[in-house]
């Protein structure tokens, strides 16, 4: 049983714990009423499932059913004893015929449809947790066991509906989190199988293919499948903006710079472009003004793009310009606080200044910050391979 297997399973016995509690004096049974007898045995049947004798209680909820077959609830219970014995084939019939009698058990429903999940029976799992989902949309467990099934039904996309609907009640639910990412690189795989059998010739299928190798940090793989879309399509500036940013999350600086000015030739208004190739002249320890150039452009055509404004400070920096510095580095403090970085500029800038007492400062938040990025990145990592431990 996977990981997630375990979790369904222990998520339907919490659900379903209550229902032991609903006597069958509360509920009419189809004969309109319910006898002394059944009354005793279901007494028996609860005494027996409070001390563990799940045996006895089992044994019990069936006498009832033999005496009054159209006792409802007496189904949901021994329903629920025998989904909890992980004994799904003889709970899914149970579970059903207490259905036909009540529609409204929204528990058997769930554990019906869970059941039936168990059993690799998907087909007809999906309706019964459709079901308990339309009539509870917060229940984050139906949520949870339907995306299951849709995953094993390949409708990836009304999988990710339902897996979203999950997260938004359980945010910290990191396997789910997981789940989602594979599923959409599952819908990247399938939707680069279509453009390519449409025209395997095509530059997008190659740029599909760059982007999954891209998200999977292979970014020797996306270079090379960036190239060829490159090749195919050499007057659109998308290709050359894919390889470009490929070169630049490596490190080559130069390359980064030829192919940013092709997409500038292409396509001059694209400011993110424009503040990548200031960068890639900045992290090349290139002609300073030239990045300033670009990275001013960058700035007049968006000016929220943060980055830019860090960066522009890095250059008026190295140009002698703290002074100059310190608005775009204020400005991008404010925007985003918790970024290391930002603090050391801002140090590097009072530094200049000979603002001794704000130096200060600004390092022990860099340090404080980067100690905790550091740490979260190693957590990171470190949660990743459990996920992916789990999932196999």
């Amino acid at each position: 049983m996977s990981s997630f297997h375990r979790k369904i399973a222990t998520i339907a016995f919490s659900v379903c714990l209550f229902s032991a509690a609903v006597a069958p004096a509360s509920a009419q049974s189809s004969s309109g009423g319910v006898s002394p007898q059944v009354q005793q045995l279901y007494s028996q049947a609860v005494a027996a499932q409070q001390s563990g004798d799940l045996e006895t209680a089992t044994a019990k909820y069936r006498a009832m059913i033999r005496i009054d077959p159209g006792l409802a609830p007496a189904y949901n219970n021994l329903g629920m004893l025998l989904f909890n014995q992980r004994n799904y084939a003889a709970a899914a019939p149970v579970l059903a015929r207490g259905l036909e009698i009540n529609p409204h058990m929204t528990t058997s429903v769930i554990m019906l449809g869970l059941a039936y999940f168990e059993l690799g029976e998907n087909t007809r799992a999906e309706p019964w947790l459709q079901r308990a989902v339309h009539a509870d949309p917060s229940n984050a467990d139906a949520q949870l066991s339907l995306s299951h099934v849709l995953l094993n039904l390949g409708k990836s996309q009304q999988a990710i509906s339902h897996l979203r609907a999950y997260l938004a009640i359980k945010p910290r639910d990191q396997q789910a989190w997981y789940l989602l990412g594979e599923t959409y690189l599952r819908l990247s795989e399938e939707a680069l199988g279509k453009v390519r059998e449409i025209n395997p010739n095509s530059f997008v299928a190659d740029e599909v293919a760059g982007e999954i190798d891209q998200g999977m940090h292979n970014y020797g793989g996306a270079m090379v499948l960036f190239k060829k879309a490159v090749d195919l399509a050499p007057q659109d500036p998308g290709t050359h903006q894919r390889l470009a940013n490929v070169y630049w999350l490596m490190g080559k600086w130069q390359s980064a710079q030829a192919e940013f000015h092709k997409v500038l030739s292409l396509a001059p208004g694209d400011c993110q472009a424009r503040w990548k190739l200031g960068n890639a002249i900045l992290q090349a320890n290139g002609a300073l003004q030239s990045a300033l150039k670009e990275l001013n452009r960058s700035i007049r055509e968006c000016p929220d793009l943060m980055q830019a404004h860090v960066d522009r400070a890095r250059a008026l920096i190295q140009l002698n310009q703290a002074r100059e510095a310190l608005p775009d580095l204020l400005m991008a403090e404010k925007s985003n606080p918790n970024e290391p970085m930002i603090h050391f500029y801002l140090a590097s800038a009072y530094r200049a200044e000979g603002q001794t007492d704000q130096v200060r400062r600004q390092m022990n938040i860099y340090a404080k910050l980067q100690q905790e990025k550091s740490q979260a990145l190693s957590n990171q990592v470190s949660e990743e391979l459990k996920l992916k431990s789990a999932a196999h």
